[in-house]
C-alpha cells in the first residue's frame, strides 16, 4: 500500500461510516508519519481503521470496502474494520496521532499511530510478520531505543511479557549496522 491508496481508505471510510476521523492502526499507519516509507514496510495490502467518533461502525467499513469486496476486487487494497480493543497500546498514544488531511481525503483526517507506538503494538503481537516489520523499522533508523523503552513501560502487558519485549528491544537495536539512541 501506498500513502495515495491510505487516503483513498481513509476518505471511503469516512463516507461509510459518516464520520471525518479515522484512527488507522496496524502497519499501514506508518504512511502517515512516513509518506515515502520504505517499500518493505508497505507490502500489506490492507489498512486496519475504525471511525474515531462512532467506533462501533467499524463493521460498516469492514462490509464495505474490507476484504473481498468489490472495492477490494476493483483496487487491490481494502480497509479491515477493527474495534478499538484490536491492539495493544502504549498509554497517551491517542496524544500523539499523526493526522493525514490532504486533498485526497476530501475532508476527513485520518489519524495514524505515531511510530513508537506502532511498533511497540507489534512487539505485544509478536507474529513473525510483526518481527520482520520491527526489524525493517529500526534498521531504516526511524525510531530509537530509549523511547521505546519508555513507551514500553506505559503499555499495559503482564511483567513477562514486558520483560521478553525488552530483550527483543535490545537484541533488535544490537544488530550490527543499528545504531542504538
Amino acid at each position: 500500500m501506498r500513502r495515495n491508496q491510505l487516503e483513498h481508505i481513509i476518505r471511503a471510510a469516512a463516507t461509510i461510516a459518516d464520520d471525518d476521523d479515522i484512527v488507522v492502526i496496524g502497519s499501514q499507519s506508518i504512511l502517515g508519519q512516513f509518506p515515502d516509507a520504505p517499500r518493505d514496510l508497505c507490502v500489506s495490502v490492507e489498512a486496519d481503521v475504525w471511525p474515531r467518533n462512532h467506533p462501533e461502525r467499524w463493521e460498516l467499513i469492514d462490509g464495505a470496502i474490507g476484504e473481498l469486496s468489490l472495492f477490494h476486487d476493483t483496487f487491490g487494497y481494502y480497509a479491515q474494520g477493527v474495534g478499538r480493543e484490536t491492539a495493544v497500546l502504549p498509554a497517551g498514544w491517542e496524544e500523539r496521532l499523526i493526522a493525514v488531511t490532504t486533498p485526497a481525503t476530501r475532508g476527513a483526517t485520518g489519524w495514524c499511530l505515531e511510530v513508537h507506538d506502532l511498533v511497540i503494538s507489534k512487539y505485544v503481537a509478536g507474529r513473525e510478520k510483526d518481527r520482520l516489520f520491527i526489524r525493517t523499522v529500526i534498521s531504516n533508523q526511524m525510531v530509537d531505543k530509549t523511547t521505546l523503552q519508555q513507551r514500553l513501560n506505559g503499555t499495559q502487558v503482564s511483567s513477562q511479557h514486558r520483560s521478553d519485549i525488552a530483550s527483543h528491544i535490545e537484541r533488535d537495536f544490537s544488530r550490527p549496522g543499528i545504531l542504538s539512541g
